[in-house]
């Protein structure tokens, strides 16, 4: 029969449910003991808190090195090698248990549990922050009470037998091991081996941590402290660098830079990782700061920025190339489907079907080549039915131009639908924007000219008074202006005079228009 019995440690219970092996250790201080442990309320259903097998690993202590929850000491030191006991223990025993549950959770998921931790006792910490983050710890903290413990002792160290951990250190003792580790990760990244390296520079910046959470913030020692983190955590970056962890390398120094805001090297490899996952404007605005703060190293960043342009150049025409293909794959599905739906069809259907749809086709062709209906979006009807002009007075060398341009666009089109017609305006539009940055204006312009021909044979496809045509006229309106923006860098000032008057016409108050006339003296 189990028995139960009291232990020489008040308001403590012990039951033993498997025995085990040889006779009761020898706990010397810095034993390191391994155990597995449940954690249950004391209720009739005996919830359960925590589960050390659930997480993947066993709990380690270290025998008299001041672990928060001293009673597991006590625990332990009773238990055998392989014994399986249930622990019984008031509430004057488990007030500390949920910061030491937090902790043992945080390691368990790979983070640091002192994060965020002030420098003040763990029960000074739980009581400022009000929350462990836990709603089941949250409801312990509120409310202490007693609580169950089933360990299971699975092995008990000699304390000479293993490298010390961190937690066992004195302040002196990590202060040393700092700069040992720090030459061994500079050693592992001569060897490219980037992960271990990047292990030990880690492992050095949680030393440091770890001494600067005792000091009081603004001390010369918590300065002192956080100035030796700053070349581990950059050499930390720079190991993330190589594994192409380019978000760890963001997030890290992202977080050195708010507490370090000159730190040069900080704000390169921030550049670094930005500009490797495309994001162009936050590395620019890096790549410049480092700039500015170390002018010896222009020509560095002047190499790194033109670097990047051509990186993102070489994206744009990637993107650009894998936008066609899946246009063209789309558009060879959609033929291959018209041919299954005529496969049923006798001859005679089918030579009708095409003689009909070159009579569309020819319909739809000589539409095109019509200056009258491709001019149809730029007349309007007065109240009374007559259709009205505006364009009327135009030289005949714009016409000309026009009428050349426009029944090269309509002839592009023949084949397109609406929906893929309104993408290539759209994709022209980004490549036009794409051209105006590299100061490829005349480029851009054509770019422009090419998705406004677009849209107009876009409108002769809806009705001018529904909402197809309000919508084609406000993708027109950037089209225009961008358009005007690179007539006036190539100095074609009369051009832009008579885009944004006729514009000017249907949109009186827009006054970037008015602008365009102001720079260029009209």
């Amino acid at each position: 029969m189990e028995e139960t019995y009291l232990l020489k440690h008040p308001g403590v219970k012990k039951k033993i449910l498997a025995g085990g092996t040889g006779p009761l250790p020898h706990f010397a201080p810095g034993t390191k003991l391994v155990f597995h442990f449940q954690t249950l309320l004391d209720d009739f259903e005996r919830t359960v808190i925590d589960d050390s097998r659930l997480a993947g690993r066993p709990a380690e202590i270290f025998f008299g090195k001041m672990f928060k929850m001293e009673v597991w000491e006590t625990l332990l030191a009773s238990m055998r090698i392989g014994e399986v006991a249930e622990f019984w223990c008031d509430a004057i025993h488990t007030g500390l248990y949920p910061i030491v549950s937090k902790g043992m959770r945080l390691i368990a998921q790979g983070k640091d549990p002192l994060e965020n931790q002030r420098h003040m006792c763990g029960m000074g910490n739980m009581f400022n922050y009000h929350s462990t983050g836990f709603p089941e710890l949250d409801e312990l903290m509120r409310t202490p009470q007693s609580l169950i413990f089933i360990m299971e002792l699975l092995q008990v160290g000699d304390p000479m037998s293993y490298q010390r951990e961190s937690w066992m250190m004195e302040k002196d003792e990590k202060l040393q091991t700092v700069p040992i580790l720090h030459m061994q990760g500079n050693l592992l990244v001569k060897q490219r081996k980037y992960r271990e390296a990047a292990s030990k520079y880690k492992e050095a910046v949680l030393l440091l941590k770890t001494v600067q959470s005792r000091e009081m913030p603004g001390d010369i020692d918590y300065i002192n402290l956080g100035r030796m983190i700053i070349p581990l955590e950059l050499n930390f970056c720079q190991c993330m660098l190589e594994l192409q962890e380019y978000y760890e390398v963001i997030d890290h120094t992202t977080e050195l830079l708010e507490k370090h805001k000159d730190c040069v090297k900080g704000y390169y490899k921030r550049a670094k990782a930005h500009a490797a996952v495309w994001n162009e404007k936050e590395a620019r605005r890096d790549f410049h700061m480092v700039a500015n703060l170390d002018v010896t190293l222009a020509s560095l960043i002047h190499r790194e920025l033109r670097a990047l342009s051509e990186t993102m150049k070489e994206k744009y025409w990637e993107e650009k190339e894998k936008y066609w293909n899946m246009l063209e794959k789309k558009e060879n599905q959609r033929e291959d489907d018209e041919e299954e739906e005529g496969e049923g069809e006798d001859e005679g259907e089918n030579e009708s079907l095409t003689a009909e749809s070159e009579d569309g086709a020819g319909e739809e062709k000589g539409k095109a080549e019509s200056p009258a209906i491709l001019f149809a979006e730029a007349h309007e009807e007065d109240p009374g039915g007559n259709k009205v002009t505006p364009t009327e007075g135009r030289n005949n060398e714009e016409e000309e131009s026009s009428s050349v341009m426009k029944p090269k666009a309509a002839t592009e089109t023949e084949g397109k639908d609406w929906q893929q017609m309104l993408r290539l305006v759209m994709f022209l539009q980004k490549e036009g924007n794409f051209l105006i940055k590299e100061n490829q204006f005349e480029e851009a312009s054509a770019k422009f000219k090419e998705a406004i021909d677009y849209v107009d044979v876009l409108r002769n496809m809806v009705d001018r008074r529904g909402e197809d045509w309000d919508s084609l006229e406000k993708v027109c309106l950037p089209l225009t202006l961008n358009l005007s923006q690179c007539l006036l860098e190539l100095k074609e000032y009369r051009r832009v005079v008579e885009l944004n008057s006729e514009l000017l016409k249907k949109h009186k108050g827009n006054a970037r228009r008015r602008w365009f006339h102001k720079e260029i003296g009209t």
